[in-house]
């Protein structure tokens, strides 16, 4: 398998698991992950938020780990790139309010590079108006963002460890579906 480039676009209390597992999955079988972040330079880094399912209505936020971010924002060009991850969290909350950030996701949709999204990371890709027609899974609570966007819903997994593949997009509802995620969107690289 030939090593491919790959970046990861993170903010600060981007979801733990969402970033760090991928990082070491994609790092572990020889792929070289860029971690950039709008405003920040190589050697600066993020804070990360851990989502938990407890029993409660919704899920728990507990402040993570220091995630380090290894390339100048400023550097980052889209069309360098094999494929792009978005982790979720609450970074993209914001995220998607960044026109660069919404540039570098149109640019994958339409050259139709691997792109890997999960849970609330998909607040990028409708921001980015690129999941009408599309299959997506996510956080359910985006359901209804991402059906007013296009997107065609398809339904996770109780557990949410499901993977929806269409096309070109790897989609996710949390961090239980890394090993899943990360299965299917290996195989595109």
């Amino acid at each position: 398998m030939a090593s491919k480039l790959v970046l990861m676009i993170v903010g600060d209390f981007v979801e733990d698991y969402e970033a760090m597992v991928p990082l070491q999955i994609l790092s572990m079988v020889g792929h070289n992950v860029d971690i950039a972040c709008p405003g920040k330079r190589a050697g600066d880094t993020v804070a990360t938020a851990i989502h938990d399912f407890d029993g409660f209505q919704t899920y728990s936020e507990k402040r993570g780990h220091n995630f380090p971010v290894n390339v100048n924002w400023d550097n980052v060009k889209a069309e360098s790139y094999d494929a792009l991850v978005i982790p979720g969290g609450r970074s993209p909350e914001y995220l998607q309010l960044d026109d660069r950030v919404l540039g570098i996701v149109r640019h994958f949709a339409e050259t139709e590079k691997p792109l890997a999204a999960t849970c609330h990371g998909l607040y990028l890709l409708t921001a980015a108006d690129v999941v009408s027609g599309r299959r997506c899974q996510a956080y359910p609570s985006l359901r209804p963002e991402l059906q007013r966007a296009g997107a065609i819903w398809d339904e996770p997994s109780e557990k949410l460890d499901s993977v929806c593949v269409d096309g070109n997009f790897v989609t996710a509802p949390a961090w239980p579906a890394n090993p899943a995620w990360m299965r299917e969107f290996l195989k595109m690289l």
